[in-house]
């Protein structure tokens, strides 16, 4: 029951992040320079492909490897960023609250590393 609860609460984080994510590639796809560049890739970007990737591995039970490289490299630029973010070296985009975004993908991604992490423990107990 608690893990079927925790599946739920996976996927409805990624749908918060899908949705946030995708409002920032619309905006650097129309308006360009928006999000940070990553060896010439805009940082959304890559975001995006690691919500929709793992995403994609948790609905349809594949290969929990999948699931966590793609967090991980997620979770790993959004640390970047917001060590950046902290120590001024870099600007992540901001929400309309002036919410830095890489703070939220911090969080997000964070949340969907840990909480697979326990739904995996659960099913092996």
């Amino acid at each position: 029951m608690l893990s079927k609860l925790i599946n739920i609460l996976i996927t409805l984080v990624f749908s918060f992040g899908i949705y946030g994510a995708g409002g920032l590639v619309y905006r650097e796809y129309t308006l360009k320079q928006v999000c940070p560049q990553i060896l010439g890739i805009p940082a959304c970007y890559i975001i995006m492909a690691c919500l929709i990737v793992p995403l994609i591995a948790h609905l349809f039970s594949l290969s929990n490897k999948v699931y966590f490289i793609g967090t991980a490299i997620a979770l790993t630029i959004a640390t970047y960023g917001t060590m950046s973010q902290l120590f001024g070296i870099a600007d992540c985009p901001n929400t309309s609250n002036g919410i830095p975004m890489c703070y939220i993908s911090f969080c997000i991604f964070l949340t969907l590393v840990v909480f697979k992490w326990i739904n995996i423990k659960m099913t092996k107990a």
